[in-house]
């Protein structure tokens, strides 16, 4: 078994690595920045060996669950605040996924980002950010977990404005900051509410391991009212729309990409927007006990899942539709956990980690060679960069779930499991199964403009040329980010074999991964699976000829649904709604003007009023001082008699 150190060293060495880098590689070591990227890969390798030794200890110890209280932080009256690790199956799994996802990412950098000015910040933050999501994961109690919930998401403000220095960058970072932090502002209130209502939970109310285990079970046995479960869970899902972008506060994901392609591949894939997923799954007992968060969970993300998909279809930055994918896929997830397949959830998450940081590496790959995300500019890649086109096909095709790749096994799950659902997942389950046919739709479609045809002319038509150093170089990347794409690949396609194999394979036993969570897996729906593999494959194949031999019919079709297309574009209108209509004119609007005024008038007036009592004192104080030697004996002698008097007196 596993000790408490070496779980704890997961976390500490990417923040050590965070530490070094910061104080001593990038102050005094400029010359040899080389150094941070290679400190980063070493400290979370590290991090990524000691977490498959947790992996392989949780499951040589029957998926027992480890809780350990390292020490005693807070004690607010009969309330104690541990710091302390929570080593169950979810967290085994998901620091695999992490660190994983986040080495490979790092491999891939130190290629990438191979000649920028901020080399070893971009690397310090990384490491940050890689620690803080393995501190989020193995967290205990829901404070320590919120502590670092936040840390993420500071962490992801610096790495989507890296480039500071671009207008664009920067009002993205300050729109996913303060867009999460209205989630969290749920989240937040979730915690004050299971803390006001301690005397009627049982147990530690912040505890995680008493959330997912009395509580529930006091709940259902009607010592504790239902609307405990209803109330916690909305806050905490809120933090989850948040994060995960969810409808209504999805819009800050897109504008993310204008961080550095590995920074989208590492949020999108196996960090920030999973953390949203990782949340629900977490305290997934306590949302069962409350058919109202279930619902809303089920309704919410199916609506994304369908919702995103079309905006998918009609954008032109590559990087911006992945994003879009990632925002549907991450509804296909809340979807699964709101009618209760968690394991189909969390096994869907694991196989979306592996295909999907492997397309936005994909996606930065290209940008290396044509200096431009704009597929309008592209073309004809796949003759000159076939590693990074047959890698970026296999990713493309576990997206769209093609069988026998590792998005097929999972997304049959969860559409099976919606399918023989009651109630909210029969009525849900239709809106994932259209975004599964928009998902080909806009995947063949990024696919043929990138990779098929003749090269369009990249940066040098485009107007997004890189920052860090773009350009036309049509020749495929260099090994170190070639090397990354290759081991995602080999993932995409044996991940849903190995992890959740439908057969007996040996020692592996059939449904391992939902065995190993402790909860039921859900049986392969053959016909579904047939109908479904044959469904997409036609469609693919049919979109596939349609953006590749009848380019002109598909721009045609676009220019009579150019009402559709607009709205599409215009993302709903939601940015404009959100920006223009409620911060500026609205509410916020008003709110903002108000304080303005009371800024200008209140607080600047009382400075003022201050600083005129000063200088007016001063001058008075300064009139007496006349360097008279009998005016101050006489001065001193009056007050000596006057506080006699006054003693006298009274």
């Amino acid at each position: 078994m596993i000790s408490e150190l070496w779980v704890w060293l997961i976390l500490l060495l990417p923040l050590g690595s965070f530490a070094l880098i910061g104080l001593i590689i990038r102050p005094f070591l400029a010359r040899h920045s080389k150094l941070a990227g290679q400190v980063t890969v070493g400290a979370i390798g590290a991090s990524f060996l000691l977490s498959l030794w947790a992996l392989g200890s949780t499951i040589a110890d029957g998926a027992r669950a480890e809780t350990w209280s390292s020490y005693k932080w807070l004690s607010v009256g009969n309330l104690e605040i541990d710091v302390g690790i929570l080593l169950d199956p979810l967290t085994a799994l998901m620091l695999v996924v992490v660190t994983g996802v986040s080495l490979l990412v790092q491999i891939y950098s130190t290629g990438y980002m191979k000649g920028d000015p901020g080399y070893a910040r971009y690397f310090a933050f990384m490491s940050l950010f890689t620690g803080s999501m393995a501190g989020l994961v193995i967290a205990s109690n829901i404070v320590q977990l919120y502590i670092f919930w936040e840390l993420v998401g500071l962490c992801s403000f610096l790495l989507i404005g890296f480039w500071y220095e671009r207008p664009a960058a920067a009002a993205a970072a300050k729109k996913a900051f303060i867009i999460t932090r209205l989630g969290d502002f749920g989240f937040l209130l979730a915690i004050l509410y299971l803390f006001l209502n301690a005397d009627s939970i049982p147990g530690n109310p912040l505890d995680i391991s008493n959330l997912t285990n009395q509580l529930p079970l006091a709940i259902g046995a009607g010592t504790v009212a239902a609307s405990v479960a209803t109330w916690a869970g909305l806050g905490i899902f809120a933090g989850a729309v948040g994060k995960s972008g969810q409808f209504p506060l999805h819009t800050w994901l897109p504008d993310a990409m204008e961080g550095p392609t590995p920074v989208s591949a590492l949020i999108h894939a196996a960090t920030m927007v999973a953390a949203g997923v990782f949340l629900v799954a977490r305290f997934f007992d306590l949302f069962a006990s409350s058919e109202v968060v279930m619902s809303t969970v089920a309704a919410v993300g199916g609506f994304t899942a369908l919702f995103a998909a079309t905006m998918g279809l009609v954008n032109n930055d590559i990087k911006r539709v992945l994003a879009y994918s990632t925002v549907s896929q991450l509804g296909y997830m809340m979807f699964a956990l709101g009618i209760g397949a968690y394991g189909p959830a969390v096994f869907h998450l694991f196989t979306h980690a592996f295909f999907k940081a492997l397309l936005f590496l994909g996606a930065g790959s290209v940008s290396h060679a044509s200096g431009t995300f704009d597929m309008r500019y592209m073309g004809g890649l796949r003759k000159v960069m076939p590693w990074t086109y047959h890698t970026f096909l296999l990713g493309a095709l576990s997206l769209c779930g093609i069988f026998p790749l590792a998005g097929f096994w999972s997304k049959d799950e969860i559409l099976a499991h919606g399918l023989s659902s009651a109630s909210i997942g029969q009525v849900v389950v239709w809106l994932p199964i259209v975004a599964a046919a928009l998902t080909i739709l806009y995947t063949v479609r990024a696919i043929s403009m990138t990779f098929e045809g003749e090269f369009r002319g990249g940066a040098d038509a485009a107007e997004d040329a890189q920052p860090h150093g773009g350009g036309v170089h049509l020749a495929e990347s260099p090994p170190v980010m070639v090397a990354p794409l290759v081991i995602l690949a080999a993932a995409t396609i044996l991940g849903g074999w190995l992890i959740n194999p439908t057969t007996g394979l040996g020692v592996i036993e059939k449904h391992w991964l939902a065995h190993f969570l402790n909860t039921k897996g859900a049986d392969v729906n053959l016909p579904l699976a047939v109908i479904s593999t044959v469904l997409s494959a036609a469609l693919f194949l049919a979109a596939h000829h349609l953006f590749t031999k009848r380019a002109a019919t598909a721009r045609r079709l676009s220019e009579r649904l150019s009402p559709a297309h607009m709205l599409l574009s215009r993302k709903y209108y939601l940015d404009h709604l959100y920006e223009d209509v409620v911060t500026v004119r609205g509410f916020y609007g008003g709110a903002a003007r108000l304080l303005d005024w009371a800024d200008k008038a209140v607080v600047d007036g009382v400075v003022r009023m201050i600083d005129r009592f000063g200088r007016n004192i001063g001058r008075a104080i300064a009139l007496l001082q006349t360097g008279q030697l009998q005016g101050y004996g006489v001065a001193i002698s009056v007050g000596v008699l006057a506080m006699v008097g006054i003693y006298l007196f009274f």
